[in-house]
């Protein structure tokens, strides 16, 4: 991955619920993951693409190659992806530098929150599918937790993403919770703020009628993908303080 740093990316957490990661699915070996890496396929049009056929699973290990936000140059990594039961661990090898995250999938999107250091603990990430009825379906992960969260959000005011929707979810623990959340556009992305106990705000990029947010604070970033046919996993990715975001392309390695 590349290495940019946000200045202020996202900071946001789904339910009530402070996670304190301890190592994504126990016993793999992790990587660290860039702090500063959001990909995200940002498509701000409210149709969507027709979604290529869905892998049954993503794991592997991938070459990827990648541009970093505004103008940052060209960069390569080497990325392993290795399922946790509800959720992925992400885990990128680029020169000297290492990143490791989380992942969750829905249909042939996937959306990774990861971070640099040693784990990505304290980082999660959101996908969100849009309904017709403007509703959100969310599935989010934490690092170091292996079991994901559920959330639906229903609007009650506004148009298009932006607006005002009621919250209901089940942690990973399976405790259920309810709560408030706004949605606000912010440059290329959108600007979500939750209240359910707790007060806590991120950052999404659209995609098609997908959505994804990260949160767990400066450190962590996120990266949204599009599963292709043959496997490749092809997205963007940079943070709120982008002007322009990086682009990754992962193939499969043969």
């Amino acid at each position: 991955m590349k290495h940019t740093t946000p200045n202020s990316i996202l900071s946001f957490a789904i339910g009530a619920l402070l996670i304190t990661g301890i190592g994504c699915g126990g016993s793999s070996t992790t990587t660290t993951t860039n702090n500063t890496a959001a990909k995200a396929n940002t498509t701000t049009n409210t149709a969507s693409t027709p979604a290529p056929a869905t892998p049954k699973n993503i794991a592997g290990n991938y070459e990827s190659t990648g541009s970093n936000p505004d103008g940052g140059g060209q960069y390569k990594a080497d990325l392993v992806v290795t399922p946790r039961d509800d959720v992925y661990q992400f885990s990128w090898k680029s020169g000297t530098n290492s990143y490791d995250g989380v992942g969750v999938m829905t249909d042939a999107r996937v959306a990774v929150a990861y971070t640099d250091g040693d784990n990505g603990k304290g980082c999660g990430v959101v996908l969100y599918k849009i309904g017709s009825d403007g509703a959100l379906d969310g599935k989010i992960g934490y690092w170091g937790v292996n079991t994901m969260e559920t959330e639906k959000a229903t609007r009650t005011s506004g148009t298009d993403l932006e607006g005002d929707y009621d919250i209901t979810g089940k942690n990973p623990e399976g405790k259920e919770y309810k709560g408030k959340l706004k949605v606000k556009k912010d440059g290329d992305g959108f600007t979500f703020a939750w209240d359910a106990g707790n007060s806590f705000e991120g950052f999404g990029i659209r995609a098609g009628n997908y959505v994804a947010v990260g949160f767990g604070g400066a450190k962590c970033a996120f990266v949204g993908y599009d599963v292709q046919s043959d496997g490749t996993l092809d997205g963007r990715w940079g943070s709120q303080a982008s002007k322009k975001f990086g682009t990754e392309t992962a193939k499969p390695k043969k």
